[in-house]
């Protein structure tokens, strides 16, 4: 995912405790006995209700390991870190984020991979693992299928990709950066954050749904690519809203159109291109959960229960929309199952017509 900073966060393991035996109480026996008090039975309703099993409570006392294929810092990392801080506390399980940067998040899911199916290793990635990944690279230096070898949990957020103007082009709207665009081809650019990824993908698709062609323009991150926008150097970039909202404020930049079928809650006032009469849909970039595939489907739900309940929280959808400007977007593993084939199914004709090829 082409994407705040966190404070690092890593849970502290408690001291190993004898794991308690099991036993079914009534409330006959409750009454009776006295011995399970309202703290005992709110907890068991709370567990229940997010669907842990007595089996996953018996190993709570092991950490729950997720793995992140980015530094410390960044937006997916951020995103791990917070949630796992709060669903900690929801599964009463230690969680520890490992962080395995490298290869764009490749290192990461070979590690998930090789992972035992135990419900204790978990991968928090952005789409561009499952779908861009994969269609960039054969199977020889990915080493692994995200179709066969994951079990996916859950989609946790989503974010708009946008495409922003810099003022020298005196646009407002999707219709006149295309008539811009037109009378100046030699000018019809875009910037991207790398090259590769979904911002990439979504402007050239964007320049065939206007019949032109624009020209992608790759940045070794976005800080440089909004130095560029804000002094003239390119026309336009395609990036997320963290990217870029803050600077819109200045006046010298503007967000005209999003790439996806709605408006974002995290900009409402920008339309979609479709909106304005140009037909595409691209969509949103997001960040989901993984598992190794044959974890049992009772570790899955567990921790799919324990993601909604966490991504519910207002405080939780506070510091996502306001701090890292994205939008919680819970969506269950059949949901996510169904998001990763329809992405591949519509940007692999689109990457093949590109011609681009990867640095191996």
């Amino acid at each position: 995912m082409p994407r705040g900073t966190c404070g690092a966060w890593a849970p502290r393991a408690p001291q190993a405790a004898e794991a308690p035996a099991r036993a079914t109480v009534s409330r006959d026996q409750q009454q009776e006995t006295g011995k399970v008090n309202r703290k005992t039975f709110n907890a068991a309703l709370l567990a229940a209700l997010l669907g842990i099993s007595t089996a996953a409570s018996a190993q709570s006392d092991q950490p729950i390991k997720i793995l992140v294929g980015f530094p410390p810092g960044g937006s997916t990392d951020t995103v791990a870190r917070l949630l796992a801080d709060k669903m900690s506390v929801v599964l009463k399980q230690p969680i520890i984020i490992e962080n395995k940067p490298g290869a764009g998040g490749r290192l990461a899911a070979q590690a998930l991979k090789a992972s035992a199916p135990d419900g204790l290793t978990f991968m928090i990635a952005p789409n561009a693992t499952p779908v861009f990944q994969t269609l960039l690279y054969p199977p020889s230096t990915l080493k692994y299928d995200m179709l066969k070898d994951f079990a996916p949990v859950a989609v946790m957020v989503s974010y708009p990709l946008a495409l922003a103007v810099g003022q020298d082009t005196g646009v407002k709207t999707g219709q006149e950066f295309m008539a811009w665009a037109k009378a100046h081809p030699e000018k019809a650019s875009f910037g991207t954050a790398g090259a590769g990824g979904q911002t990439h993908f979504s402007g050239l698709e964007l320049g065939k749904a206007m019949g032109i062609k624009l020209q992608a323009v790759p940045y070794r991150g976005n800080g440089p690519l909004v130095t560029d926008l804000l002094g003239g150097q390119v026309a336009a970039g395609v990036m997320t809203a963290g990217d870029i909202l803050p600077h819109q404020a200045s006046g010298r930049v503007r967000v005209i159109a999003v790439f996806g079928a709605k408006r974002s809650p995290l900009m409402p006032d920008v339309p979609t291109f479709k909106e304005q009469g140009i037909d595409i849909d691209a969509g949103d970039a997001w960040t989901g959960m993984w598992a190794p595939a044959k974890t049992p489907p009772a570790q899955v739900e567990r921790m799919q229960n324990a993601l909604q309940h966490v991504l519910g929280l207002p405080e939780v959808r506070d510091i996502l929309t306001a701090k890292a400007t994205l939008t919680p977007d819970f969506r269950p593993a059949e949901e996510m199952e169904r998001l990763q084939r329809k992405e591949l199914a519509y940007w692999g004709p689109i990457i093949k017509a590109s011609g681009f090829t990867p640095e191996q």
